[in-house]
């Protein structure tokens, strides 16, 4: 086994972990939450509302999940889950669904290659296609779940919502923080 292919096989149980994590935030902010919180639209976020953006969370997760069962993985065909984006019920029940579903992954099947396909260019009318494994996949939607709940947080900050500091932060922030601030112990 090369170097790459142990780090590949060692990273897949974490990126699961991952994505069970920033799924197990998105449980705490729909239990925490009221429906005229999760469903408001503000006009400062150009219209969208917290379950909006939770919705289209869940679509990349759900999409990847397909994939997986297909072999390609087409970013463009979400379901965009009317009722997921305004009854928090709906989306606590599919963050389940798919928490589960994350969980029986074996991890050879993280390993695998993938077919990605995604509209990214304004002025063209096709979707590019790019081949990817599917870890890579499922790094990808928890890294964008943390960009958009970074949002969520803005969001319910301008309600006056207060959602735990850590979420919507990085990883990587978050140890940079922390870093930063045993740094600052030690000279003081």
């Amino acid at each position: 086994m090369s170097t790459f292919e142990g780090l590949v096989e060692e990273s897949t149980g974490d990126c699961i972990q991952a994505a069970v994590g920033i799924l197990d935030q998105g449980i705490g902010l729909l239990e925490g939450i009221s429906d005229e919180v999760y469903c408001r639209k503000l006009a400062v976020a150009s219209d969208a509302s917290i379950g909006g953006h939770y919705r289209h969370c869940l679509d990349h997760f759900d999409c990847l999940l397909e994939g997986i069962q297909s072999g390609t993985l087409d970013y463009d065909k979400r379901r965009r889950e009317g009722r997921v984006e305004t009854v928090r019920a709906a989306a606590l029940k599919m963050t389940e669904d798919i928490r589960e579903s994350l969980l029986r992954i074996h991890s050879s099947a993280l390993q695998r290659s993938i077919a990605v396909s995604c509209k990214v260019h304004y002025a063209v009318d096709r979707s590019q296609q790019v081949g990817s494994t599917v870890v890579r996949e499922l790094m990808y939607a928890v890294a964008h779940a943390v960009h958009h709940f970074a949002l969520i947080a803005v969001m319910a900050k301008v309600m006056d919502f207060q959602l735990p500091r850590e979420f919507g932060v990085a990883p990587s922030t978050l140890q940079h923080r922390s870093q930063m601030a045993a740094s600052a112990g030690v000279m003081a």
